[in-house]
Formats: structure tokens, sequence, C-alpha cells
């Protein structure tokens, strides 16, 4: 059940509570939802492997991502950056030929490159955690209310394009604004599961208890 003609965005799950309507109910979709978007995040592994993955994603659906992710987190070292910095041509062959992942070669060579760029931030920063949480975006940047109308214009937003210029700046690839707000997202630097969504409460509580890492 949908409440998407209102304006609300939301859908009916089976045990009858109102959610963000685009998991659509599929159960690994779903506990994604439930579990994982919008929770901020300080693992800097979690948060090089988001940040690649949203990169694959480009042109396909999150949901073929999510469900090639263990397959991913294989090929690529688990997304330690400090692994994958080191990556050579008879690692690229490799995973050119792992049908469990998405063989785009410029998305697993940015992939590698990125990685080598995320050593960098973490030396000057202390971590990437510290680097990505000095981009939250503050309240006067976010929509008064976090409606389905609201969220479904912010493909990209003023603090996302403002993190896409700075990494693209420190040599980072396959990062656009759109890509990063996705990442801002699901990472909990905002909260956009909607009003009405069960989890949205709950969400915000973490984000509220959530110490922002610091240099």
């Amino acid at each position: 059940m949908t409440d998407e003609a209102s304006g609300k965005g939301l859908i009916r799950g089976d045990d009858g509570h109102m959610r963000c309507w685009w998991h659509g109910n599929k159960p690994d979709y779903l506990v994604y939802h439930d579990a994982e978007w919008g929770r901020p995040m300080a693992d800097d592994r979690r948060l090089f492997e988001k940040i690649c993955l949203e990169g694959f994603q480009s042109g396909l659906s999150w949901l073929t991502i999510l469900r090639k992710r263990e397959n991913f987190r294989t090929a690529f070292a688990g997304f330690d950056f400090d692994r994958v910095a080191d990556f050579d041509e008879k690692d690229i062959a490799r995973l050119l030929g792992d049908a469990g992942i998405v063989r785009h070669r410029g998305k697993i060579v940015s992939t590698i490159k990125n990685a080598a760029r995320a050593r960098e931030l973490r030396d000057e920063f202390g971590s990437l955690a510290a680097y990505f949480w000095r981009h939250e975006p503050g309240p006067e940047e976010r929509p008064a209310r976090c409606d389905y109308a609201s969220v479904s214009a912010l493909a990209q937003t003023p603090a996302s394009t403002a993190l896409s210029k700075d990494l693209k700046k420190r040599g980072w690839s396959f990062v656009g604004p759109t890509t990063v707000y996705a990442f801002m997202q699901a990472m909990g630097l905002v909260n956009d599961h909607l009003e009405g969504c069960c989890m949205r409460a709950t969400v915000e509580a973490q984000r509220n208890a959530f110490q922002r890492p610091k240099k």
C-alpha cells in the first residue's frame, strides 16, 4: 500500500508500519532501509566502501549493487583502502574477470585510485570520518519537513556539491554531487527518512547521540 499520490511517499509493510516507499517491501532492501540507511557512520572502511559502491551504482539501481555487495567486499579486500591502493594490473585483470561485481574498468580503476586518495585524507585529517563529517550540512540547509516532495527534489544539495568539488580537487573520481548526496543520505550525514516513516525518529535519535569525529 503506497501513499505517494498524496505526496507522502510511504508504503505499508507486512508488519503494518509505514516506511519510505523506495525499498518496495523487498526483504533485503527492507532490511537495508531499517538497519542501515541513514544511520550515522564513523567507520572508515564502511565510509570508503559506500562512496565507492555509490560510484559503481551510477547508471544502475542501488538494489543491484546491494545484492552484489558481499562479492564487492571479497573482491576489494573488505574495502581496506590501504590494501586496495596497492592493487596493480593483475588485480585489475582479476576484477574485470569477476562476474560477481560490476565489471567496469573505469570504475574499478577509480576505486583503486580513490583508495590512495583516502590514505591521504586519513593522514591529513586523522580519519576519513573526520573529513566527511566536516561536510555535514547545517540545519539551515535542510528542508523544514522531510516530506516526499522535498526529498525527491534533493538529488544534490549545496553541501553535496561542495563535498564533491573538494573530493575532485583532491583527485577523487566518480564522486559527482548526486553520487555524494546519496552517500550522505546513507551514512547519516542527513536524515532523509520521510515524515511518517517508522524509522525516522530512531535515526534522528541516533544522529543526536552520535559523537561527530574530529581531527
